[in-house]
């Protein structure tokens, strides 16, 4: 299947030296939400503009549904809804009024019936007739969203889309994505709340000083990256673990208080280790009430991604 966004050797340089990307190479496909996860400073908001056509790259190539977004960029950017971080709208003007401006700006006729429906979907009808600047910064954002999904666009990214909102909206927000993703919307999706990506995308992708370490479907990630733990619960406390099976056992650790056991394992390996872990036990006769595993969190495998 043919990508809806295709980036090759994607370069950008600033006067000052900084090298912002670094020849990247990213394919998105269509009808997927896909999650851009960095630090920050790692280039995220600079490969959206680039994209997006709102900077110019210093070389590489960027084509959005087949059209290059510097030979062909209204065609591109026809295809394209950005919600940016920052909260730029005209705060004289009405909602309905923003919006609807937004629509033509990018040549589409007139369509109240369109503009309504994402107002009533964004849980902005009421306030249609409002000013922005009346706004609270949560409805803004709404507002930003509407605007973005005004031209009918077959690509929305959202950058940093619940920064500064309250859990009710961010709740909003996913269903509203999911549902265009179900009427074949593509969307790039920029977030420090990596439960978002976890709930969210269908694949990740990481940057790190504008290069892209990797790209994966969430759940291969989280399978050949992600550890899980097994807690065996004691019957007694131990002072320390024995010394023979913390030498042969590198992956066990004892809680502060003694009364847990913690083993640390690949899901994925060829063999866990759980077997002779069990064994050792019984030879040293440490006995257990209760044992409980947990996988590791998107968040755990960004945070050693980034840091290793």
């Amino acid at each position: 299947m043919t990508p809806i966004i295709s980036v090759k050797q994607l370069s950008k340089v600033y006067e000052s030296g900084h090298h912002a990307l670094k020849s990247i190479d990213l394919d998105i496909r269509k009808g997927e939400i896909f999650a851009l996860l960095g630090p920050n400073g790692a280039g995220k908001t600079t490969l959206i503009n680039t994209i997006c056509g709102i900077i110019n790259p210093s070389s590489g190539t960027v084509l959005a549904d087949g059209h290059d977004i510097i030979t062909d960029y209204r065609a591109a950017r026809s295809k394209i809804g950005l919600v940016p971080q920052e909260l730029a709208t005209d705060a004289f003007e009405s909602v309905r009024a923003t919006v609807a401006l937004s629509r033509g700006i990018f040549g589409k006729p007139p369509n109240p019936a369109h503009i309504e429906k994402l107002l009533r979907q964004l849980s902005l009808w009421d306030k249609r007739d409002a000013r922005i600047m009346t706004l609270s910064g949560g409805m803004k954002r709404r507002v930003m969203i509407a605007k973005a999904l005004s031209h009918e666009p077959q690509i929305l990214f959202l950058d940093e889309p619940t920064a500064g909102v309250d859990v009710v909206l961010r709740r909003d927000m996913w269903e509203m994505v999911r549902g265009l993703r179900e009427q074949g919307v593509t969307i790039i999706l920029t977030t420090h709340y990596i439960e978002e990506a976890e709930e969210m995308a269908d694949r990740i992708g990481v940057i790190r000083k504008g290069e892209i370490m990797l790209v994966e479907d969430k759940k291969v990630l989280m399978q050949k990256l992600g550890k899980k733990q097994l807690t065996l619960h004691l019957q007694r406390p131990l002072a320390a673990i024995p010394a023979d099976l913390a030498l042969h056992t590198p992956e066990l650790s004892l809680s502060s208080d003694g009364s847990e056991l913690v083993y640390t394992f690949d899901a994925a390996g060829a063999d866990t280790g759980i077997t002779d872990l069990f064994r050792r036990l019984g030879e040293h006769r440490i006995d257990f009430k209760d044992i409980q595993s947990k996988q590791s969190s998107l968040e755990e495998i960004f945070v050693n991604l980034v840091e290793n």
